[in-house]
Parts: structure tokens; sequence; C-alpha cells
């Protein structure tokens, strides 16, 4: 299972990639190149509202509501988070890279050493 979502979010990210301003994509034919072309506050704002729909999904879940729609909500976010990474320069597989990296450790203890970094870095 690993390997075939990994396979299809190179797959979207492919996609999202072709739409970069830099290489060609055109907003008037693309929402991802629309979303590009307007800059970083537009696929910002996109990803919030995603978020919040995220929550009020999980919310209505728990009063009887189609948990389905929380799987919609999640797709929907990760495909604008998807946008920002390929802005960035970034790729999904950095971000797998990371949870993987992050399995076997304790969010606490994940938590803390994220801060002491950072206490770190702000002393330099």
């Amino acid at each position: 299972m690993e390997t075939m979502s990994t396979d299809a979010l190179d797959r979207l990210a492919a996609v999202i990639e072709s739409r970069l301003p830099a290489r060609g994509g055109d907003p008037e034919q693309s929402y991802v190149a629309r979303l590009l072309h307007r800059g970083p506050d537009a696929f910002l704002k996109k990803i919030g509202e995603e978020a919040t729909e995220v929550v009020m999904a999980a919310k209505d879940a728990d009063h009887g509501g189609d948990p389905q729609k929380i799987v919609n909500e999640v797709a929907d976010l990760w495909f604008h988070t998807m946008v920002a990474l390929a802005h960035y320069g970034l790729s999904p597989r950095e971000v797998v890279a990371e949870l993987a990296r992050r399995a076997g450790t304790s969010g606490i203890e994940e938590k803390a050493l994220r801060k002491a970094q950072d206490r770190e870095a702000s002393n330099d």
C-alpha cells in the first residue's frame, strides 16, 4: 500500500509541478496554475480553508455525519499543501521521509527536540 500511495503522490506532484509558472502553467487553463500565478496568499488561504473543512467534517462525523466527508476534505487539504510544496521546490517524498524519520519517536519527545533545536538556533 505504501508504494501505491507514494506513486499516487508522485504522479500528482508531477502534474502540479508541470503547472508551475516557470514550466509554462497557464492560469486560463489550469486551477493549479491559477493558484500558483496568484502567489502564496492564494494557495495558503486555500490550505487554511481546507483545514477548517477537515475539522468541520470531523465534528459532523462525531454527530452522525458521513465519515467519508473527512476523507474528501483531507484529500483537498493534501492537494493544496502539495501546491505549496511545489511552489517552494519541495516534494511529497520529503514529507514522507520526515514522517518515516519520526516513526518510533514519541510525539512528546519530538516536540521537545524541536523546541530545543529552535532555542539553540535562536542563540546562534
